[in-house]
């Protein structure tokens, strides 16, 4: 079932002029803009800002998140420090947190799980578009111990306005409309989104669409490396050249919510719907179609009982298809539908003691249907009970929790692999953590953590071929909890005439589950087979095995203001940003990690990077140019292929205007001027599909 179209944003565009008086009445005063220090909503109980919390935590939003976007979560925060993507097509690429991905970075939806595949391989993509959310929260540190084991790397959280927690002030409707176009992959995107209400009612509505073509590249397709191979391999192979093969998408998604906001909380309930068709660069005949439905439920009571700060409940369902076809043939498809639960209780101070606990819940059928399906169904139930408590002491606040997880997962019985297999895992974990106020200016923390990840159905139960991604991936039904062992060190500046940050990390694993290329390949030929016409050669062959490992690294930005220094009051924005700003952003990260008994390289993980960016702002023009350095990554397995170190440089500048009455911004960027040839090293089909070659990218966003 495809979502239906709705009327042209253009259309919507137009009409949404003759609101602009109106519109103009509503606005009474404006926010501050340029905040530094906002307060995040993930893990965050307390209404701290992020200078204030113990974990490090990034924000995108407004207009930040507006010059960033990209068609997938991965690729729009990429750049931020200790953030990487899978990069595995310009339509599936999923954040990587401190060389952490996978089922060890949970993706949240306002809080509740996303209920998709997309932790499961990288070919699967996040069932969240950019385009739909309002901001994104990135959290690390011992809080995110509220959402699950599988937050080692940290937290992603997409929020939205579907389920309004306050009531709507205005006369008339207020919303948004976005169009964006631009190269290299001759993209066109559309969004809209409105907000109303009435009396104690509010409702919202929002509807994105994103079309690509493929993605052109400056060079080969493949590396050199690989064409090396291929010429050794198949002499006749074609190589080519200027574009990624199969690398082009259609995305489209709607979302619809309704509220009630009483004296003391509220209850809400909220629709979604999106659909994505893109090609997979591993293989130039293989695409995905996939299909998501999703109902939410939120709601809270503020002081329910005396010793009672707010009781809070999410529940989402979701009903999720992944389907890979081999040209005009289905491959394999992936069902999952399942719901998750959530149930907090924030307490007043006990003891000095302010915290959180409650219960989660989530229940998934997940199935892959089809000749060539890899994993059995399996039917999981997660189980668990949490606790965060704070104390202050003056300049020093400490946190401590808990998490216990029961894992249940039922492996249905098959012809292929026998009875009904039940696999269940206990998992404990906890963190400790501090932070100290040494000035108005600085402060510094730390944090203890010890976890235990249950292995996920791909870990647990995959056996065969995914042409998806190229390879015969192999799990194992007697993998153990994964254990690790964290500290992470932090210390921030807020305000003055140099901001940023510095953090360090320890991850000591044991039982590190890793997907490792074995060096065995998959004799493949299906050409033998008249019913099916596909022959996919040989696939590597990918074992996922425990290993004990070591994780540890670093990220830095620290903030030239060379106009002017920031006050603190500007920083938390209870004061308006200067109107004329000049900054020199300085940015690094990197990680290192490798199994512990041999000494060899862990796949897949980011290389040093470092970048610069020059940001100057006089009154509604605001403009940029950044560079970022990646070196090579020679540290790599056996069998893996090493990348080599590029220099992407950017561009852009945004003008805030009004059109018909209405805020506007228009902005134009420029990506990789210098058309320079970049391979990821944490991408599976790095030697397959570099990233995007020179482009422009333009867009408007007028408010209404």
């Amino acid at each position: 079932m495809k979502l239906k179209r709705v009327p042209s944003i253009l259309s919507l565009w137009a009409l949404s002029l003759c609101y602009a008086h109106a519109a103009e009445q509503k606005k009474q005063e404006n926010e501050p803009s340029n905040v530094l220090d906002e307060v995040v909503v993930t893990a965050n109980r307390s209404g701290q800002t992020i200078y204030e919390q113990i974990q490090p935590a990034y924000k995108l939003s407004d207009e930040r998140l507006l010059l960033r976007v990209e068609p997938t979560l991965g690729e729009t925060l990429n750049r931020l420090p200790g953030v990487s993507s899978t990069g595995f097509s310009p339509a599936a690429s999923r954040p990587i947190l401190r060389g952490l991905g996978d089922d060890r970075v949970r993706m949240l939806q306002n809080g509740t799980s996303i209920l998709d595949v997309a932790n499961l391989s990288p070919d699967h993509a996040v069932s969240v578009d950019p385009l739909s959310v309002q901001s994104i929260e990135v959290v690390r540190g011992p809080s995110t111990l509220l959402y699950g084991p599988n937050t080692l790397g940290g937290a992603v959280n997409v929020l939205d306005n579907r389920i309004a927690e306050e009531r709507f002030t205005g006369l008339y409707p207020s919303g948004s409309i976005g169009l964006m176009a631009g190269t290299p992959d001759n993209s066109f995107s559309q969004s809209f989104d409105a907000n109303w209400g009435t009396g104690p009612w509010v409702f919202h509505f929002d509807y994105f669409h994103r079309e690509t073509e493929n993605l052109e590249i400056p060079g080969f397709a493949r590396s050199a490396q690989q064409r090396a191979i291929d010429e050794i391999e198949d002499p006749d192979h074609e190589q080519t050249r200027g574009y990624v093969p199969n690398s082009a998408s259609e995305t489209e998604g709607m979302g619809f919510g309704a509220s009630h906001v009483f004296e003391n909380g509220f209850l809400g309930f909220s629709f979604s719907g999106m659909d994505s068709d893109y090609g997979v660069v591993a293989k130039e005949d293989v695409t995905i179609g996939m299909e998501q439905r999703r109902f939410d439920v939120r709601g809270a009571v503020y002081e329910p009982l005396s010793f009672l700060r707010e009781i809070r409940f999410n529940l989402g369902y979701s009903d999720y298809t992944h389907t890979e076809f081999e040209g005009e043939e289905v491959g394999t498809r992936f069902d999952i539908e399942g719901f998750n639960g959530r149930l907090e209780f924030m307490h007043k101070e006990v003891a000095g003691f302010e915290g959180t606990f409650g219960y989660e819940i989530e229940v998934s059928d997940f199935a892959a249907l089809g000749e060539e399906a890899f994993i059995p169904a399996v039917d999981t139930t997660k189980h668990s009970l949490f606790f965060l408590e704070e104390k202050e002491v003056g300049k020093l606040r400490y946190q401590f929790g808990m998490r216990l997880d029961h894992h249940s997962n039922e492996r249905l019985a098959s012809d292929e692999l026998g009875p009904t297999l039940n696999v269940d895992n206990q998992g404990f974990s906890t963190s400790t953590g501090l932070i100290y106020n040494i000035t108005e200016e600085y402060a510094a923390s730390a944090s203890l953590a010890y976890t235990q990840r249950p292995p996920t159905n791909m870990e647990l139960f995959a056996d065969g071929p995914h042409f998806a991604t190229g390879s015969y991936e192999k799990g194992d039904a007697n993998l153990d909890n994964e254990e690790a062992i964290s500290i992470d060190l932090s210390i921030r500046k807020k305000s003055g005439w140099v901001t940023g940050f510095a953090n360090a990390y320890y991850y000591r694993f044991n039982d590190f589950i890793n997907l490792r290329n074995t060096g065995e390949v998959y004799e493949d030929d299906h050409a033998a087979d008249p019913g099916h016409g596909h022959d996919h050669g040989e696939l590597p062959i990918f074992q996922f095995e425990a290993v004990n490992a070591d994780f540890c690294g670093f990220e830095l930005e620290t903030v030239f203001h060379l106009h002017g220094p920031i006050t603190a009051e500007q920083a938390e924005g209870k004061a308006p940003a200067d109107e004329h700003r000049l900054d020199v952003i300085l940015r690094s990260d990197f990680v290192h990690a490798e199994n512990r008994d041999s000494g060899e390289a862990l796949p897949r993980i980011a290389p040093f990077r470092a970048g610069a960016t020059v940001e100057y702002g006089i009154g509604p023009v605001t403009t940029f140019l950044e560079g970022q350095y990646s070196a090579n990554q020679n540290r790599v397995p056996e069998n893996e292929l090493p990348t080599d170190s590029f220099f992407l440089v950017n561009a852009g500048i945004s003008y805030k205007t009004k059109i018909g009455g209405l805020d506007s911004i228009c902005f134009l960027r420029g990506v990789n001027l210098t058309n320079e040839e970049a391979r990821l090293s944490t991408s599976f089909v790095r030697d397959l599909a570099p990233l995007a070659g020179r482009g422009i990218v333009a867009g408007i966003r007028t408010e209404f």
